[in-house]
């Protein structure tokens, strides 16, 4: 990519591909192979999957570049058939039937609560040390293995890749609202399980949960 096509906008790229301008396309391409792969990878954590749903992802792109109509940034767009991609390839791995993006991030959010941590302690070291040992980012790997996929999908695209409430929202096909009612309970998820390794024991309370039962009693 030279210096003339990192002042292009993707919407003019979008624009140029439309006419036939296959140059443009692989603009785009090297744009945003990188962010694509990484998101395939924190998804499938396998290389050779990853580069097959990245290059999924671009074939279908154009595929169906003429249904873009900008109502998303190509971004966003691109995000969500990368995220498609790679849930059929995990699903079809798991011995899972194929499902829609839509359906496989489903509206619960208003039959669940926002859980109560049970583990409260402060950590024996500030996060910004132990992100740079590689032992404890696997463990933070791990933890985020751990999450529901659907609540996974929100904090990697949001916390991870950076989108915003409202990309993540038009990425998965949620609403704005859902979106941080997930990224709520995935960060509250991520926070006790790390604390449960991290947390010291010293400082630790327990929290009191109340109930609607444990009102005044006559």
């Amino acid at each position: 990519m030279n210096d003339t096509d990192l002042q292009v906008s993707d919407q003019e790229l979008v624009i140029r591909a439309k006419n036939g301008d296959l140059s443009a396309f692989e603009t785009l391409v090297s744009r945003y192979e990188q962010r694509v792969f990484n998101l395939a990878m924190r998804m499938l954590h396998n290389v050779h999957d990853a580069e097959d749903v990245t290059q999924q992802t671009f074939l279908n792109a154009l595929e169906h570049l003429e249904e873009f109509r900008g109502d998303a940034s190509f971004a966003t767009w691109l995000y969500r058939i990368a995220t498609n991609a790679a849930l059929k390839n995990l699903r079809k791995k798991r011995g899972l039937p194929t499902v829609s993006l839509e359906e496989s991030t489903e509206l619960q959010e208003e039959r669940d609560t926002i859980p109560h941590p049970e583990y409260l302690a402060d950590w024996r070291q500030s996060p910004q040390e132990l992100i740079q040992n590689n032992e404890v980012r696997a463990l933070i790997q791990q933890a985020l293995d751990e999450l529901d996929e659907k609540h996974r999908l929100v904090f990697l695209l949001r916390d991870v890749e950076g989108l915003s409430v409202k990309e993540t929202a038009q990425a998965l096909g949620i609403s704005e609202a859902n979106v941080k009612v997930r990224l709520l309970r995935a960060r509250l998820q991520l926070r006790e399980k790390l604390t449960r390794t991290f947390g010291d024991p010293k400082t630790l309370v327990k929290p009191e949960h109340k109930h609607k039962n444990s009102e005044s009693r006559a």
